[in-house]
């Protein structure tokens, strides 16, 4: 049986090998991640360039091949990696984000600038391409802009904060009234995690005891958390939580007594049933062939300030395909909706299904 099964699996892959133009291609690249994975970066480097004797223009190897160089040092081959890709898209957000970490690694702070800002003009909601950003304008002493970023940064994805407060490239910045209210972001998002002591916070996030404190007295002061006294034996301890209208509003983590974090879910259930209102909207747009409206739909799926974010925490990958479909309707408009109205379509009613699931798990749980 078992000899079976093996010249199934063997007759299978024969089979793909015939039918799958790209599968040489394919499996050097998926060998290239594994290398990388294992941090073997020459041969690493090695697969991807066998991917790209077969498919010279296959981005994906591209970035990857530039990576590796980058991270062996290579510094003028991930660079020429880089611009291979932009070759073939000059839009592309992750060869400009990447290029300009390689200026960074050789000190042309200006040129990682222009770099990174030409990654965000191609996808305004990319938070790691924003906190580079902050990061170059910091280290060129221009304050303003690195806050400014920063906070742009820190919109589509929290975690940018935490990141922060321990990044030396941001030491100009530090003393900065900005930079401080950032700090309150760390230890506001620390007590919605379910850190609800100083010592823990102070440990999750590597800040100073009396740095947590001040943010702490400044974030009582603004009605965004509460303190309370609880007693522990003969003792009694403070704790901190969110006000409750700020735990309703964005909802909040509770530690389990393993450990664990349980999120309230009332914000959730109210953010997956928008973003299933949202698709709908977009699937009758598409439909209707409606360029305008299908534009003005998208961009609900790509602002961090609509559901931007929770896309980018979600639904990563459809995040960048609805992205590039906004990029090519602007550029070519009902042409474009029309030859990729199907796998439009596709690719929403998939969310939509994955949504639904997870509302009513979310429901099931409440």
């Amino acid at each position: 049986m078992r000899k079976k099964v093996k010249g199934k699996h063997e007759e299978l892959k024969k089979e793909s090998k015939l039918t799958d133009p790209d599968y040489t291609r394919n499996e050097f690249y998926k060998k290239g991640i594994k290398m990388m994975a294992d941090e073997r970066m020459e041969d690493a480097i090695q697969a991807f360039e066998k991917a790209l004797r077969v498919d010279p223009n296959h981005v994906d190897s591209l970035i990857k091949l530039g990576y590796a160089r980058f991270h062996a040092d290579d510094f003028s081959g991930a660079m020429e990696a880089y611009d291979k890709v932009l070759q073939i898209d000059v839009t592309n957000a992750d060869a400009w984000n990447l290029k300009g970490l390689v200026h960074y690694e050789l000190k042309n702070y200006e040129k990682a600038l222009e770099c990174v800002e030409k990654a965000i003009d191609s996808n305004p909601t990319d938070g790691m391409a924003w906190y580079n950003k902050g990061c170059y304008h910091s280290i060129l002493n221009q304050i303003p802009e690195a806050i400014e970023a920063l906070k742009r940064s820190i919109e589509i994805d929290v975690k940018n904060a935490k990141r922060a407060v321990k990044d030396k490239d941001f030491e100009n910045v530090k003393a900065e009234e900005g930079f401080r209210r950032i700090v309150e972001v760390v230890v506001l998002e620390s007590v919605r995690q379910g850190y609800h002591h100083v010592g823990q916070i102070v440990w999750t996030t590597m800040l100073g005891k009396a740095e947590v404190e001040d943010a702490m007295k400044k974030l009582m002061e603004k009605g965004l958390i509460i303190k309370k006294e609880k007693k522990q034996g003969f003792h009694k301890q403070e704790i901190y939580e969110l006000a409750p209208e700020i735990a309703e509003k964005i909802g909040a983590e509770k530690k389990s007594k393993f450990g664990f974090a349980t999120k309230k879910s009332s914000a959730s259930i109210n953010n997956l049933k928008e973003l299933i209102q949202a698709i709908q909207a977009t699937k009758s747009a598409i439909e209707r062939l409606d360029v305008d409206e299908t534009l003005s739909n998208l961009e609900v799926f790509i602002d961090s300030k609509k559901k931007g974010q929770q896309m980018i925490e979600q639904f990563l990958e459809e995040h960048r395909e609805i992205r590039l479909y906004k990029i090519r309707i602007k550029d070519r408009g009902v042409e474009f909706l029309q030859a990729n109205k199907q796998k439009m379509s596709e690719l929403f009613d998939n969310m939509e299904m994955n949504i639904t699931q997870k509302l009513r798990n979310a429901v099931a749980q409440n």
